[in-house]
């Protein structure tokens, strides 16, 4: 069965038809920018663009950057704070014209590592964490998703940890990997302290380059790669929709 799966980031809205059957993408990902400012009025325009590029689908996943309840955006750490209050899943059912189901991003690219990727048939506290333009993070136990835990957003250095080890901070100040994998290993410790996980899977764009810096990491926890890659949002939003919308 064919779901669409929709992840919003901070410098691309990326989608793609999704065989939630096998975890595969049909065809190839299609991508438009995230607008400046990034409201919903306008991610929705770009939204419906996409749409046009993918085609039908039966019901569609839209995974966004946002503490997500009820289908309802309640933070807004890197997109426009118009999105606090608003019904995402009403917004993509109304861009799209199909039934929508509105959820974290990370916990999306979480949900789909475990059932699909780095975390399949791994018991335990297994932590997503997503290195882009923010931090974001999903905590699994056993399988089972705790939601909208926003892992980025913890205090080191006196700031959010995101601002300093995101894949962002690496692009903007210009770091070398080595320099940039001391940042995220400072992180990682951090992490560990709090939740002693027994998988780390990293993801996120940077994660197509995961052999320059996961070796580079000296942490307790074993750390994998997403397997897949920067497409995991895609997927397990399209899972998302898939359960909520065919029980």
């Amino acid at each position: 069965m064919n779901i669409l799966g929709i992840d919003v980031g901070g410098s691309s809205i990326k989608g793609g038809l999704v065989d939630v059957t096998t975890g595969t993408l049909i065809g190839e990902v299609a991508h438009v920018p995230t607008p400046k400012p990034s409201t919903p009025v306008a991610v929705m325009k770009q939204v419906a663009v996409l749409g046009e590029k993918l085609g039908k689908a039966r019901a569609v996943g839209f995974a966004f950057p946002s503490v997500v309840k009820n289908d309802v955006a309640r933070t807004a750490a890197n997109v426009d704070s118009a999105w606090i209050g608003t019904d995402g899943a009403a917004l993509a059912s109304g861009a799209l014209g199909i039934p929508a189901r509105f959820l974290n991003d990370a916990d999306a690219a979480g949900m789909a590592e475990m059932k699909w990727g780095a975390g399949r048939d791994t018991p335990g506290v297994v932590i997503m964490l997503t290195f882009g333009t923010g931090i974001g993070s999903a905590l699994l136990l056993d399988g089972q998703l705790v939601p909208n835990t926003e892992l980025g957003h913890l205090e080191i250095d006196g700031g959010d940890a995101e601002k300093k080890a995101s894949s962002a901070a690496k692009d903007n100040e210009g770091l070398s990997y080595k320099q940039w994998a001391k940042r995220v290993q400072k992180y990682l410790r951090h992490v560990e302290k709090l939740f002693t996980p027994d998988l780390f899977v990293v993801g996120g764009g940077v994660s197509k380059n995961s052999d320059r810096w996961v070796p580079l990491l000296d942490v307790a926890t074993p750390v994998k790669p997403a397997q897949l890659l920067n497409n995991a949002g895609i997927v397990g939003a399209a899972m998302a929709a898939y359960e909520k919308f065919t029980e």
